[in-house]
């Protein structure tokens, strides 16, 4: 079978009826389809150009996803179509990937720098982000690209910075984001003349470090616009096939989020020179970090996203938080119909008694822990949305794979116990670490029907804290009146 434009939808659902579960993964519009009288009276007339644009997407990314979906599930290779434009994208991608890895190579910065001027090209956000996830698909790995990604920026800096200023409405998330970023670049700018100004002087250290302090905790709030990014952005992105950078970007988050501890660590000990160097070394990765975002990841995001998917980003966006500011309301999300599993209005029946659908959800979010339940194909299905959280959550990370939702360095760990979950050879995984000053206690369960079928993994976190201080017997009532 070949797919272009003017493949029939109806005949491709036919031929591939797996495709009416896949299709809502890449766009939620799909989720249309899975009515049969839409799909009945589309199937005969909707071309896969028509749906493409009905889901906000490119025809060449549509494409590219379902014959990517049909190969993995039948083996079956599927020509596609492509135009003059997607050939000479390819082409241009290609040279791109030539001059990053005779980077990684050891090839000078002067050297490819030339080379890509002479392609004499405009390159794009999308265009690099496409680079680094090929390149990490083709084997070269994350942290390596992460070592690049300065690199990445200064060669395609001249290109990027003739891109105009993203405009996007108060409100929106991008424009939330932004309005974040230069907040941080004017914290960033006064720790550094701070710095400054005491180098070489122990006693204006000394002096002055309450005041290093008080900008490291200001500072120390970005980890919200973070959050929000890895919990509600990349998920979203991910859907759209674009992962390999967001990888990336998730354990820069992770060099900075270390980079802030070891600052307070060399502050408390009084080390200023090692301070110095620690934070000087912050401060770059920060503002690196802004002009990535700013030239590289929200003009990819505002291409690849449609307004109903920033609808979901803004709604997730409370749960978290946001960092020194409040965003405006010009933007609006649209009206998003919430889709219910099961009817709240009538009973569960259980293997013992019977509830309805708000007292089993109410009694999960008053559990004295997080729980979150990953179903069979490694898919987050649900989590406690507890009023208070061990670990931040958010709606975006519903449907997304749960080795997307932990940092790169702990991702063999997560996979491991679920491979051996679902292998059969363990039920339980259980882990304990401090953090903060809390004792916490982390469970992993297989969790399996009666007979013996795998159905998915459960996650259960607890603060454990004040339970471990427990001795001797409590058996009266001592509530104050």
């Amino acid at each position: 079978m070949k797919l272009d434009g003017n493949t029939l939808i109806g005949g491709l659902l036919d031929e591939f009826p797996f495709l009416l579960e896949y299709l809502p993964t890449i766009s939620p519009v799909f989720t249309k389809l899975q009515d049969e009288d839409m799909r009945q009276q589309m199937g005969k007339i909707a071309t896969l150009d028509m749906v493409a644009q009905m889901g906000g997407i490119e025809l060449h990314d549509l494409l590219h996803s379902l014959s990517h979906q049909i190969e993995k599930v039948t083996g079956e290779k599927i020509d596609r179509e492509e135009s003059l434009d997607e050939i000479e994208s390819a082409k241009k991608l290609e040279d791109l990937k030539s001059i990053i890895t005779d980077l990684h190579s050891g090839k000078s910065v002067d050297e490819v720098k030339q080379r890509f001027l002479d392609l004499a090209v405009e390159v794009d956000s999308t265009e690099i982000a496409r680079m680094e996830q090929e390149l990490i698909e083709g084997g070269l790995p994350e942290e390596e690209i992460k070592r690049l990604c300065d690199v990445h920026v200064e060669v395609f800096k001249e290109s990027l910075d003739k891109k105009e200023e993203l405009d996007v409405l108060p409100g929106h998330p991008v424009h939330t984001f932004m309005q974040e970023n230069e907040v941080i670049d004017g914290l960033l700018g006064a720790l550094s003349g701070l710095i400054r100004e005491i180098s070489g002087n122990e006693s204006k250290f000394s002096e002055r470090s309450g005041n290093i302090k008080s900008m490291l905790d200001s500072i120390s709030k970005m980890d919200l616009h973070y959050l929000r990014k890895e919990n509600q952005l990349f998920p979203l992105l991910e859907k759209h096939n674009v992962s390999g950078p967001s990888q990336v970007m998730w354990a820069l988050h992770n060099d900075i989020r270390k980079m802030i501890k070891d600052s307070y660590i060399k502050l408390d000990t009084k080390e200023f020179e090692p301070l110095k160097v620690q934070i000087d070394e912050m401060i770059k990765t920060m503002k690196d970090m802004v002009y990535k975002e700013e030239k590289v990841l929200f003009p990819m995001s505002l291409d690849k996203l449609n307004e109903e998917e920033w609808s979901r980003v803004r709604r997730g966006e409370e749960e978290i938080g946001f960092a020194w500011i409040k965003p405006g309301d010009e933007w609006r999300p649209i009206d998003l119909e919430e889709s219910k599993a099961g009817d709240d209005q009538g009973k569960l029946r259980l293997d013992e008694g019977y509830m309805t659908l708000e007292q089993v959800n109410c009694m999960l979010k008053n559990l004295p822990m997080d729980i979150s339940f990953v179903d069979d194909e490694n898919k987050v299905a649900y989590y406690s949305a507890t009023d208070e959280r061990i670990f931040p959550r958010s709606p975006a990370v519903i449907g997304r794979s749960v080795s997307k939702c932990h940092p790169p360095k702990s991702v063999h760990i997560v996979e491991k116990i679920l491979e051996e979950f679902k292998a059969g050879n363990k039920d339980k995984s259980e882990f304990w670490i401090q953090l903060n000053g809390r004792f916490l206690h982390i469970r992993y369960f297989a969790v399996r029907n009666s007979e013996g079928k795998f159905l998915g993994t459960l996650e259960a976190s607890q603060d454990i804290t004040e339970i471990k201080k427990l001795e001797g017997n409590k058996r009266l009532l001592d509530w104050e009146e």
